[in-house]
């Protein structure tokens, strides 16, 4: 994986640029019929959603992953690009990245923030899909176009398949003309939202009985001691008078819900996956692992009174404090098989975990962050292939959880509850959980939301939970 740290500003014109490219393309092109330049260059801060709106077409391809308020990349379109299935998904995933950099030579200014090449993925919750599903069971992909922000940074990036149709002249003109309308781009979004709220119809996938007869069920089945945890899933159709606007989904999600991951996955067929998550899967930066465990929940209190009381409650809760430990667990026990060692906060010697809050506007959560080293033999996908899926959306143990969802479920999840994320060029990157989601599809939107079934649950209590966080995409969307 060739670096060139040239500055990009030194070009003057589209010529320069021409010139530079068809330097590449001699000096390079020798060494394999297809090579890769990806081109980075910092530019004055941009907000990546505000290019979002006034540069991607409807049947373009994007991928859109903002964290907290701290940062947001943007992906258009597709340089090279993988579609697979099966068990080896995650596997091939990472062969495919790893085979990609072998021929990327890295341009520009590569000290700035997500410069570089950047791939971008998204996995359904199962490893296999309906035929008839809109997306498939692994995408991955090197966009042909990436702006990013960082604090008060902002980057571009150009990936470029170069071979023997290669035209510098043709290139040159597209990169120039791109750069400069991402740079011309305004940097707020502008709200084109029509109030129609009251014209949305909303009907359940699956009546609210067949969910509550399920959460009876799971329960017997936990009784017997065959299971210790089940997450069963429920859906919403949306039916909206005129299509949903994407753009301003997100910008309410992002104000909604600032300390959540907000995501949107395009397959430029129409139809896009969103969402406001609050669980990270997993991060890596600098061979430095990062995970939490997000499990045992309760509703914010409409006082500062009742708040406190079911803050309290929840973290004395030996319902949810097992709900939680179980995440617990079973995160370590992945790890420990990559031959990573979990560190994680203690109470005293104990070695149970001491829960954290996690506050959002209408739900609070247990959380426990958990951190590792990882050796450079460890990659990203091998983590998240371990990893997922956690107990906190599927259950435990694993594979019969699984079976459960399956049988019980009378819809296919999809990219509901899996992993959503980017790898770069040095092996960091970062994965949410695809929770608190919706599919959009034109004047149609399905809504996803599950709760762990575990002992001491009641199904009542567990459908007001999936209800509580249906309601937080409903209020955003429009």
């Amino acid at each position: 994986m060739p670096v060139i740290p040239y500055r990009l500003d030194r070009l003057q014109n589209q010529k320069d640029l021409a010139q530079f490219l068809c330097t590449f393309r001699q000096a390079n092109f020798r060494n394999s019929p297809i090579q890769i330049a990806s081109i980075s260059l910092e530019i004055d801060p941009i907000d990546p959603l505000a290019v979002l709106q006034s540069i991607v077409q409807p049947d373009q391809r994007h991928f859109y992953f903002e964290k907290g308020q701290q940062e947001a990349v943007l992906a258009i379109g597709a340089a090279i690009q993988l579609e697979t299935k099966g068990k080896n998904r995650f596997l091939q995933a990472k062969e495919f990245i790893q085979n990609t950099l072998l021929r990327t030579t890295q341009i520009g200014e590569l000290d700035a923030p997500f410069s570089g090449a950047h791939f971008f993925c998204n996995f359904s919750f199962f490893d296999d899909v309906s035929e008839t599903g809109f997306f498939p069971s692994a995408s991955i992909f090197l966009p042909r176009w990436q702006v990013s922000r960082r604090g008060d940074r902002s980057t571009l990036v150009a990936n470029l398949v170069i071979d023997q149709y290669f035209d510098p002249d043709v290139a040159a003109s597209l990169i120039w003309r791109r750069f400069e309308a991402m740079r011309s781009v305004r940097h707020e979004v502008v709200d084109l939202a029509i109030g129609h709220k009251n014209l949305l119809k909303k009907q359940n996938v699956s009546h609210t009985h067949h969910f509550k007869n399920s959460v009876s069920s799971v329960l017997k089945l936990i009784q017997k001691n065959h299971l210790h945890k089940v997450v069963l899933a429920h859906a919403l159709d949306v039916t909206s008078p005129i299509p949903f606007n994407l753009i301003t989904s997100l910008n309410n999600l992002r104000k909604l819900y600032s300390n959540c991951y907000i995501f949107s996955a395009s397959n430029g067929k129409g139809q896009t996956f969103i969402g406001a998550s609050p669980e990270r899967l997993v991060t890596i930066h600098d061979q430095r692992l990062e995970t939490d465990a997000l499990a045992g929940s309760a509703p914010r209190g409409k006082t500062a009174i009742e708040d406190t009381q079911l803050a309290n409650d929840l973290l004395s809760s030996v319902k949810e404090l097992h709900e939680h430990q179980v995440v617990i667990d079973s995160i370590t026990q992945h790890l420990s098989q990559l031959g990573l060692e979990a560190r994680r906060p203690l109470v005293g010697n104990s070695k149970r975990s001491s829960a954290r809050l996690l506050q959002l506007p209408n739900i609070q959560h247990l959380h426990t962050p958990i951190q590792a080293k990882v050796p450079s033999s460890v990659h990203l996908l091998d983590v998240v292939a371990k990893l997922h899926p956690t107990p906190a959306v599927a259950g435990a143990p694993r594979s019969p959880a699984c079976e459960q969802i399956r049988h019980f479920e009378q819809f296919e999840r999809s990219l509901y509850a899996a992993p959503i994320g980017w790898v770069d060029r040095q092996g960091n990157g970062e994965f949410a959980v695809g929770i608190r989601s919706a599919l959009l599809n034109g004047c149609h939107a399905r809504l996803f939301a599950g709760a762990g079934i575990v002992a001491g649950s009641t199904p009542e209590k567990e459908l007001n939970e999936v209800q509580l966080k249906l309601q937080a995409l409903l209020q955003a969307l429009v």
